[in-house]
């Protein structure tokens, strides 16, 4: 199936409005800082559990940060936190501080579709959050073409192909990474039109050269997490100069008070994670 991901492929018209925009402003030297409001200092948990395939997915990493201000060039770490995941049979894996805000598992046991809860102790509250370990598809095949573009030099695009279950409703992200990318680029999918049929996702660009090494993570997720991390991407996708939108409720409630919630989410899912040699 042919997909050309929004959030891949580089908007031309974006980039010449930005260009415009920077120029008409050059001759401002003058930096201005606004004086923020500062919000409260929520705790943050990115608590992701990924068994990636061809691992025993034992060694898994739960992070603990609070917000900081707008102009804070460090991220707070949390320390002194009591982490532990249980699973749906009472088995109980604990995450211990290795550093300051980074509490690892060295033994935890990944099952495809268990259910399992997470535990925070943290501040004097308790946090509780509840998901299932989603499966993925494996990657079957990896090719690349060149893309015509009328406005400038053909690019590369990359594609990898899977089997999606024709037996349930699927979910997926997907995570490139490259040497010339500040930062991942993520990308949504999901089976509603190709349900049970070869998918493939596509990644190019006029950076994408030969030689280039991407880092491509596919992950199965719930629906639950597909519509989070669909919120998350609207909101860094939108327009820079409108408002700034509310912090995005992830599922981990604050046990101890309803109104003291934390930001992140607590996932579990199967990944595929490869390397790919730009032709």
């Amino acid at each position: 199936m042919l997909r050309l991901k929004k959030y891949n492929l580089k908007s031309k018209a974006f980039t010449l409005f930005s260009l415009l925009f920077v120029l008409l402003f050059l001759s401002c030297d003058k930096v201005v800082e606004l004086d923020l409001e500062a919000g409260d200092p929520k705790i943050v948990i990115d608590a992701e559990i990924m068994w990636e395939k061809g691992t025993d997915g034992s060694q898994q990493s739960i992070k603990i940060t609070r917000m900081a201000p707008y102009y804070s060039a460090e991220v707070p770490k949390v320390s002194g936190a009591q982490v532990r995941v249980e699973n749906i049979n009472g088995d109980i894996f604990t995450f211990n501080e290795s550093e300051p805000g980074l509490y690892v598992c060295t033994n935890f046991v990944p099952v495809i579709n268990m259910e399992y809860k997470l535990f925070v102790q943290v501040d004097g509250q308790s946090l509780t959050a509840t998901e299932k370990l989603v499966s993925v598809s494996p990657i079957d095949k990896i090719e690349q073409e060149l893309m015509p573009d009328i406005t400038g030099p053909d690019f590369i695009v990359v594609s990898f192909y899977y089997k999606d279950p024709a037996d349930q409703v699927n979910y997926y992200l997907t995570d490139y990474k490259a040497d010339y990318l500040g930062y991942p680029e993520h990308n949504l999918s999901n089976d509603e039109f190709v349900n049970g049929n070869e998918i493939n996702e596509k990644f190019g660009g006029t950076d994408l050269k030969p030689g280039k090494i991407m880092e491509i993570t596919h992950r199965g997720v719930s629906k639950n997490f597909y519509n989070y991390m669909n919120l998350i991407l609207q909101a860094a996708s939108s327009n820079p100069f409108g408002a700034v939108p509310g912090n995005i409720r992830g599922n981990i409630i604050n046990t101890t008070d309803t109104d003291n919630f934390a930001l992140g989410y607590f996932r579990l899912y199967e990944a595929n994670h490869v390397l790919y040699t730009v032709k």
